[in-house]
């Protein structure tokens, strides 16, 4: 499949087989430092990777359909983020330091919308990255459809460029 996102965005994404398992078996040898499993501490790009194992994450293109089947989209930007380029129309805003508070129902400080533990929620951040952390954070909690958007908010900015 042929996709208009740069390489890195794809990688660890599921849309490119690779090399995730090699990734995943190396852990930090020299470093000495312990997981909380008191197995030798992930990598960054191993913690994503591992994050998105579980995820059935949305292509840009397939953003509107998710929306039109009831997906609760959310974006995660940082207010400059948003000021700089723009906001993602249909999306609800919620930084990403109370996230867990705002989308978990058995929270006392939920919105009012995030009433639903099989509700789909697409994460979006600005490039894909840090909404995968928190898909896999969300789904911890139970919510078990949460993913998020292949390339995140430049990703879904670039498909709209190229249909104009």
């Amino acid at each position: 499949m042929d996709h208009p996102f740069p390489r890195s965005w794809l990688l660890v994404s599921g849309v490119l087989a690779g090399r995730s398992e090699e990734v995943l078996e190396q852990r930090h040898s020299s470093s000495g430092s312990a997981g909380v499993d008191g197995q030798p501490a992930l990598t960054i790009d191993q913690l994503l990777i591992q994050s998105r194992l579980g995820l059935e994450r949305v292509l840009p293109e397939d953003l509107d359909r998710e929306v039109s089947a009831g997906a609760l989209v959310v974006d995660t930007r940082p207010i400059d983020q948003r000021d700089r380029d723009g906001d993602l129309p249909g999306a609800i805003v919620i930084d990403r330091n109370v996230l867990e508070w705002r989308l978990d129902p058995s929270s006392p400080s939920r919105l009012p919308i995030a009433d639903d533990y099989s509700r789909r929620i697409v994460i979006v951040c600005n490039e894909g990255y840090s909404s995968s952390l928190a898909a896999y954070t969300l789904q911890q909690l139970g919510l078990t459809r949460a993913t998020d958007l292949v390339g995140g908010f430049q990703a879904w900015l670039a498909l709209q460029n190229r249909a104009i």
